[in-house]
């Protein structure tokens, strides 16, 4: 980021955004009412369109959680109450249903984080752009 040249004025006439100055308190409620046309936080959270964004991902990452977390439970309680059952031999090697269904949670996070990024890019991150784009002004 290039850093401003200090012996430059800054532009503080009215309604100019001064970076880490403090919100107008004259200033409205509604997004992009503090000097510069930025919205607070407060202001934000408040909107429909953030409350849906919410919505949205909760829908998905409430279930994706209860699921993984259900699938390691499960994993866990194997391993300490059905020690016989894990440490099975597979088709005679020295692989086991416990290794086998230890690595399925390496697998089973990598496939996770893969759906979760294709779900952002289809669903969520074109909703979260078009907010911040809103609130910025550029929309």
């Amino acid at each position: 980021m290039p850093r401003p040249d200090p012996a430059r004025p800054r532009d503080e006439s009215p309604g100019a955004h001064v970076p880490g100055s403090a919100p107008d308190s004259s200033a409205g409620s509604t997004p992009g009412s503090t000097p510069g046309g930025l919205a607070t936080a407060e202001e934000i959270r408040e909107t429909p369109e953030f409350a849906e964004l919410q919505r949205t991902f909760r829908r998905f990452i409430f279930p994706m959680a209860a699921l993984f977390l259900a699938w390691y439970a499960l994993y866990v309680l194997l391993a300490a109450l059905a020690p016989e059952f894990m440490g099975q031999r597979l088709g005679g090697s020295t692989i086991t249903v416990g290794l086998v269904l230890g690595l399925g949670q390496f697998v089973s996070t990598f496939v996770i984080t893969m759906v979760y990024r294709s779900w952002a890019d289809r669903t969520f991150d074109p909703q979260a752009t078009a907010l911040r784009e809103r609130i910025e002004g550029v929309a």
